[in-house]
């Protein structure tokens, strides 16, 4: 830990508590904490969070708003995010996951690097606003990942992986599903519902596959995962933030 990790650590004790970060404090000791075995790949994982792959999202109070908001809009951001891949393709781009570039999976990115992407705001304002009011303004959002419209082209697979810790949630609007698009974590194969979201922890190892016709978008949100405290979240960006930057990713 760096010495701007550790003051940050101590200021948040200050203000929270001796044991406001034991849990983050003993996701850092060697060996880690005890996890599922499909969270094997995972380099991080929280202890004390529940071990459960698939969520309910409408179960935890704090992101019931996002997902009733996004279900809300669904029809408005469909017809914007079609308009925007029909027109503006440029918009897009080949998304890279842990620097594997993938060109048929393509993303348009609403949140990104800590901040909104402002150019959305014009190519996808309804996304964008519901996003900005009930993810970013709230601080449900993880400044340490991002929030993007997902698109698989026809036959496109994305191999089974582990994502790289447990504290934060992916939520996942279905804008458009064609037949033939199924998502698998932990083992356990889903179908998104057009208009609904599906919330998993992606800490489990988990895959997805577009076997239709035509193209699959789903717009993906990096939520905190509702069981994390704000001293934790706060303890967590300093941490990744440190680490990023001595690894000379910014």
């Amino acid at each position: 830990m760096t010495p701007e990790m550790a003051n940050a650590f101590a200021a948040i004790r200050a203000e929270y508590g001796a044991d406001s970060l034991a849990r983050v404090e003993r996701m850092l000791e060697p060996g880690g904490s005890e996890r599922h075995p499909s969270q094997k790949a995972a380099k991080w994982i929280l202890p004390g969070l529940s071990p459960t792959p698939w969520h309910d999202p409408y179960v935890h109070a704090e992101l019931a708003p996002v997902v009733s908001a996004l279900e809300a809009d669904h029809r408005a951001i469909k017809e914007e995010l079609n308009f925007a891949w029909a027109e503006r393709r440029e918009v897009f781009s080949d998304y890279e996951h842990y620097l594997t570039r993938q060109d048929n999976w393509q993303a348009l990115y609403l949140f990104r690097g800590g901040g909104l992407v402002a150019e959305s705001a014009t190519t996808a304002p309804t996304a964008y606003r519901v996003v900005k009011e009930t993810a970013v303004d709230t601080d449900k959002i993880c400044p340490l990942l991002e929030c993007h419209f997902s698109t698989l082209l026809p036959g496109a697979v994305i191999d089974p992986h582990c994502d790289l810790w447990n504290f934060s949630i992916n939520l996942h609007l279905a804008v458009d599903i064609p037949d033939g698009c199924s998502i698998t974590v932990a083992g356990q194969t889903r179908s998104w519902e057009e208009g609904k979201c599906l919330l998993f922890d992606y800490s489990f190892e988990h895959e997805a596959r577009n076997l239709g016709i035509r193209p699959r978008t789903c717009l993906l949100i990096d939520l905190w995962h509702p069981e994390t405290t704000l001293p934790e979240r706060r303890a967590l960006v300093a941490l990744i933030t440190g680490i990023r930057r001595s690894m000379g990713e910014g």
